[in-house]
């Protein structure tokens, strides 16, 4: 039997919203998460990138602050990145538009000034980085103590990336009572002592197997020399339809492979940590839009994407671990659509292809490059 969100217990303002953005049924880490978050209870969630975990905080977030206007009851949600928090901020200003000016962005690599200003103003929702939120509790720019719901969003990464000190710090400031969700793609070690230190009797919560890749995604492997790694690439792309997201291991490998693409006539965007704000906003925007059929990316800076429809992803160096596998092949084959995932191993990386597979329990179909001949392993 289908769920919809009218059956949910959400205001009926809230319903029009979303169905206004054409949200009327809800994927199965939002049917599972929100009633137990409506009712105020904790929640613990493990699910892949792309299922839709955004909506399944958001709306009992809302519903909060709707219900509590008279109070000042507040909401922060942590996320590991500038580009995953400014999507949730999007998300949140198309469900209730006219409080879009209720919600501040604190992320690092944008201007203060307004960031500041709309916390004055008596903002009611922070969708924030660690770091950033931070330095503004340190300069006494904000205060946490009206806060009745916390989310950690992509709890693990923020964890990968060093943020639990800034994590302890930053609920140091919170009401001791108070509601908390937490999402993660996985929960192992750090994730689980996050969970236990900050959630009570939390309802758990976990959709599909987080540690595999969706089955509707293609796994590919193509052995192949370095100096053959863009030829291979630029016939996937003749080859293929689609737009392509690239993942490279350095800043400086994304700058010179952009480049080579561009001049071989594909538009090509990159995103990476030496990147501006806006430089990254940009290759986003335009990739999205279909400007940019190419966006090469490193690993730390392509966890905050969130495009629709990609077709293509392609390990162009080799992921180190199992788990930014996952993160990155998760890009495409989202909302049940299917994808193509492609990894170049040269000869010497047979050995940590294996190590992979193993890991997550699949065997990718291989393909050997010699010169400009394509064959099945």
């Amino acid at each position: 039997m289908t769920t919809l969100f009218s059956q949910f217990a959400i205001s009926p303002a809230l319903l029009a919203r979303l169905n206004h953005n054409k949200f009327t049924t809800p994927t199965p880490v939002q049917a599972d998460a929100i009633p137990p978050a409506l009712e105020g209870r904790d929640v613990l969630a493990t699910a892949q990138t792309g299922t839709g975990k955004t909506l399944s905080f958001l709306i009992p977030i809302v519903e909060m602050l709707e219900k509590t206007d008279a109070r000042g009851a507040n909401a922060l949600i942590l996320l590991p990145t500038r580009e995953l928090a400014m999507q949730v901020e999007k998300v949140y200003r198309a469900i209730r538009p006219n409080q879009a000016n209720m919600v501040a962005l604190v992320v690092g690599g944008m201007a203060e000034g307004p960031q500041i200003d709309t916390i004055r103003r008596g903002a009611r929702l922070i969708v924030a980085t660690p770091g950033r939120l931070e330095d503004y509790i340190k300069r006494r720019l904000v205060r946490l103590d009206k806060v009745q719901i916390l989310v950690f969003d992509e709890v693990d990464r923020m964890l990968d990336m060093g943020f639990q000190p800034a994590i302890a710090r930053i609920c140091a400031e919170l009401p001791q009572k108070r509601q908390t969700l937490c999402y993660s793609a996985t929960l192992e070690g750090a994730v689980r002592d996050v969970a236990k230190r900050y959630l009570t009797n939390p309802v758990r919560i976990e959709i599909g197997n987080t540690s595999k890749p969706a089955e509707n995604v293609e796994l590919r492997t193509f052995e192949v020399d370095q100096n053959k790694k863009q030829e291979l690439l630029e016939h996937l792309l003749t080859a293929e339809k689609g737009s392509f997201l690239v993942f490279v291991r350095t800043k400086h490998g994304a700058d010179r492979l952009a480049r080579k693409l561009e001049r071989s006539g594909y538009a090509t965007a990159q995103i990476h940590g030496d990147r501006t704000q806006s430089q990254r906003n940009s290759a986003l925007k335009g990739f999205s839009e279909g400007r940019h059929r190419v966006l090469v990316a490193t690993d730390v800076a392509a966890r905050g994407i969130d495009v629709k429809d990609i077709a293509h992803v392609v390990n162009y160096d080799m992921p180190k671990e199992a788990e930014d596998f996952i993160h990155r092949i998760g890009r495409t084959g989202r909302a049940s659509k299917t994808g193509i995932a492609s990894t170049f191993a040269m000869p010497n990386e047979r050995g940590d292809l294996k190590k992979i597979e193993r890991g997550l329990g699949v065997q990718m179909k291989r393909f050997r490059v010699r010169s400009s001949e394509l064959t099945a392993a």
